[in-house]
C-alpha cells in the first residue's frame, strides 16, 4: 500500500514543534519543508531549530536555491532522506553522493513544467522521485492529475525507484493519484487545516485500503 506522510510546513520554531507534535501522534514517516526564500517566496523554520526522535523517518524536501550550503548541517540531522529539485543550484550527483556516503536516502524533485528528459542523466542517482503538482512553499495547491504522465515516464526510465507526489492530494483524489503510480504521498492542507489532523489522515488511509 502507498505510504501517506502529512506534510509540515513552518514558519517558525514554535510553529513546527506544535504542529509536528500532533501528525507524529499518527505518523513515523513525515515530510518536512525547508524553505530559503529564495527558491520559494517565502521562508521557513530553519534547519537548527529542528530536531526529532530517531525513531522517526524524516524527509525534508529542500526547497533552496544552493542545496550543498545544507549539506553539513543535514549530515548532521540525519533524516531519512532529502530530496533537493532537478531545477537547484548544484551538482545533482555530487549531493546524493554525500548523502549516500552518511546513509541517508536521495530524492530529486520535478516542478510542473520540468520534463522527466531534464532529469535523465542524473536520476538514476537518486533513490527517490517527486512529482511535484503544489503551491511552491505554500500550503493548498491544486492537483493536476496529467502530471500522472511523469509518473509512468519515471517508472519506466528508473523501473523500482520510489516515486512521491506533493501537491492538492485530497480524499477526493487520493486513489487516482496512487493507482497512477505513486509509492508515497505526501499530504498538505488536507491533514494540517483539518478540525481533526488524525482523522483527516485515517480517512486517506482507509481510501487506499
Amino acid at each position: 500500500m502507498a505510504i501517506i506522510c502529512p506534510a509540515v510546513l513552518s514558519e517558525n520554531k514554535e510553529i513546527f514543534q506544535s504542529y509536528f507534535s500532533v501528525v507524529s501522534t499518527f505518523s513515523k514517516r513525515i515530510h518536512l519543508d525547508i524553505m530559503d526564500g529564495s527558491f520559494t517566496d517565502s521562508r521557513s523554520v530553519d534547519l537548527i531549530d529542528v530536531k526529532w526522535p530517531n525513531h522517526y523517518q524524516i524527509d525534508i524536501h529542500l526547497m533552496v536555491a544552493e542545496p550543498m550550503n545544507y549539506i553539513d548541517k543535514l549530515i548532521d540531522l540525519h533524516p531519512h532522506m532529502v530530496i533537493i529539485h532537478n531545477e537547484a543550484n548544484v551538482h545533482h550527483m555530487l549531493f546524493s553522493a554525500k548523502l549516500h556516503e552518511s546513509d541517508i536516502l536521495s530524492g530529486l524533485a520535478l516542478l510542473q513544467g520540468t520534463p522527466v528528459e531534464y532529469a535523465k542523466q542524473i536520476m538514476h542517482s537518486f533513490d527517490h522521485v517527486l512529482i511535484f503538482s503544489g503551491d511552491l512553499g505554500h500550503y493548498g495547491g491544486s492537483l493536476d492529475l496529467s502530471l500522472l504522465d511523469k509518473v509512468k515516464e519515471v517508472a519506466d526510465y528508473h523501473p523500482g525507484v520510489e516515486i512521491g507526489w506533493d501537491g492538492g492530494v485530497n480524499s477526493n483524489n487520493i486513489r487516482q493519484v496512487v493507482e497512477g503510480g505513486v509509492d508515497v504521498v505526501n499530504v498538505g492542507s488536507f491533514i494540517s487545516e483539518s478540525d481533526n489532523p488524525k482523522n483527516a489522515y485515517d480517512k486517506l488511509e482507509g481510501l487506499l485500503l
